[in-house]
């Protein structure tokens, strides 16, 4: 696979123009096939002002992309309101509000400084929810204590009585002990965990009602999911906690039961962290990959500043107060508040879903090789969008529906996500287009060819990687836009009959020829070169 230095200080190559040339027939240095996406900056103009100034003050302080500050604040919403409030989009369908997102930066990106500049208001809700409970846990702590004493002394007494009491014994005592096992004490509020197994978050979600949030600046979480410690993937949990599907764990020491799971992920990881996960078998079969909202930031090493403005005490503010007032104002809501779409709102996400639904085709489809995620992309916006509304109302949000603007909102920030995705599932390898260029690539330097028919290439390359000429068609066109080929029309020769089929011409550099020897005319010279 080309890296981006392999055409590094290759010439530009010109061949002398003919008699009918009009211009110097150019050949610029080719783009890498795994370097040419574009990767939009994360669009923080389209949050809510309180959290868009605190998202740029963090990027600016310790002179990150936005794009992490951006992805982490999402996370975090989702932690406020995630397990305690649904949108419900049109008929049956409705979504939760969590999400998973994953941003990737090398090494000395300052990203467990944004972490916790972004996550410290939500361990602050945590303490106060946790102080909240306390006298409550402590209440039914007592209550439980004195009802299993009672039930045993019941049971006791009724051992030993007399055979004309035992009946009445015996019925309080069973009485005592069905009270007593009704009673339950609340577990300590937990909104956050670490990168931890997933037996420990099936647990602690079990514990928390359904909800939990993976917050890390790691990548340890895709390890531990793998199996790399436990010698098995397990991703159950992952898998039915996004999606909110009903879960059933049955071990040995007890049973856990989970209606509505709603789990929360949000990671800053290294570049090759995502390489790797591409790698593991079941990641991509089980749909785990396709959950993610995935941003590859360009890294500002080397290009920032070392003394910055710290971000304003009062964005800070405003920022922590806000987390928490959301995530307290939720934090009491067993049924889950239900946010409204406004006739615009739909009409925006309706617009935007069939925009959307033609790039899913397999073939010829923009984002068909990656249809899973892209399946889940219109859903995706939809949370968001209800999020971005929740944190411009906060407490308050479910009783307004949906803006249109908001949804569209949402769905910018759904189309910078598709941006980045297909970069990430390029480095995947995910694309059969790109697999299938690489291909012909390989083949043509094998060859040595100069100009080539695509009969050739069909007849050449694998049958079972490129089976018709439809399947070649856009690795070739992939090829001419990164500027290693060049299709053209061949002349007439004269003769009667079908027209000449297009031939490709050949980036002279891929055939190593220096540019002496491109200074000569090629045997096949294109006429009109596309």
């Amino acid at each position: 696979m080309d890296s981006p230095d392999l055409w590094a200080g290759l010439p530009t190559l010109e061949q002398p123009p003919g008699e009918d040339d009009m211009a110097p027939d150019v050949w610029e240095n080719p783009i890498p096939l795994t370097g040419g996406r574009e990767r939009p900056s994360f669009p923080a103009h389209v949050l809510p002002a309180w959290l868009g100034e605190f998202v740029g003050a963090v990027a600016e302080e310790t002179q990150t992309p936005v794009d992490l500050a951006g992805s982490i604040a999402l996370a975090v919403l989702a932690t406020a309101a995630g397990g305690r409030s649904v949108v419900h989009v049109r008929g049956n369908w409705r979504e939760p509000t969590n999400l998973y997102t994953v941003v990737a930066l090398p090494p000395g990106n300052r990203k467990s400084a944004v972490f916790g500049l972004l996550t410290n208001p939500l361990y602050e809700a945590e303490k106060h929810l946790k102080a909240a409970m306390k006298p409550v846990i402590v209440e039914a702590e007592v209550t439980a204590r004195l009802a299993k004493e009672a039930a045993e002394k019941a049971a006791t007494k009724a051992a030993s009585a007399e055979a004309d009491k035992r009946e009445q014994a015996v019925a309080t005592a069973v009485g005592l002990a069905q009270t007593a096992g009704t009673l339950t004490v609340p577990a300590e509020p937990v909104l956050l965990a670490d990168d931890s197994t997933p037996e420990t978050v099936t647990s602690l979600m079990a514990e928390q009602g359904g909800r939990l949030s993976v917050m890390s600046a790691e990548g340890g979480i895709f390890d531990i999911i793998a199996g790399r410690y436990s010698g098995a993937p397990n991703m159950e949990v992952f898998l039915k906690g996004h999606a909110g599907d009903r879960l059933r764990v049955n071990r040995q020491t007890r049973r856990e039961y989970i209606d509505n799971p709603a789990l929360t992920i949000g990671l800053a990881v290294q570049p090759d962290v995502l390489q790797e996960i591409g790698k593991v078998k079941g990641f991509k079969g089980r749909g785990l990959l396709g959950r993610f909202l995935y941003s590859l930031p360009h890294s500002t090493v080397g290009d920032r500043q070392v003394v910055t403005q710290p971000v304003p005490e009062q964005t800070a503010a405003t920022y922590s107060a806000r987390v928490i007032s959301l995530t307290l104002s939720l934090a009491e809501w067993t049924d889950p508040a239900v946010i409204q779409l406004s006739p615009e709102a739909d009409a925006a996400l309706i617009g935007y879903q069939k925009r959307l639904e033609p790039q899913l085709k397999a073939r010829g489809g923009k984002l068909g090789h990656m249809s899973d995620w892209a399946g889940k992309l219109a859903g995706a916006v939809a949370r968001m969008a209800a999020l971005l509304h929740l944190a411009e109302h906060l407490g308050e949000g479910y009783a307004h529906p949906v803006p249109g603007a908001t949804m569209v909102a949402a769905i910018e920030l759904g189309e910078y996500y598709t941006a980045h995705a297909l970069a990430v599932f390029d480095a995947m390898g995910a694309d059969p287009v790109v697999g299938r260029a690489h291909s012909v690539l390989d083949l043509i330097r094998d060859n040595g060819w100069d100009d080539v028919s695509r009969r050739d290439l069909l007849t050449a390359l694998s049958r079972s990687e490129v089976r018709t000429v439809a399947d070649l068609e856009p690795a070739l066109a992939l090829l001419e836009e990164h500027g290693y080929l060049r299709s053209y029309q061949p002349e007439r020769t004269g003769k009667p009959g079908r027209p000449p089929a297009p031939r490709v011409s050949v980036h002279p550099g891929l055939r190593g020829i220096d540019s002496e020897e491109a200074a000569q005319p090629p045997p096949h010279k294109p006429q009109n070169p596309q």
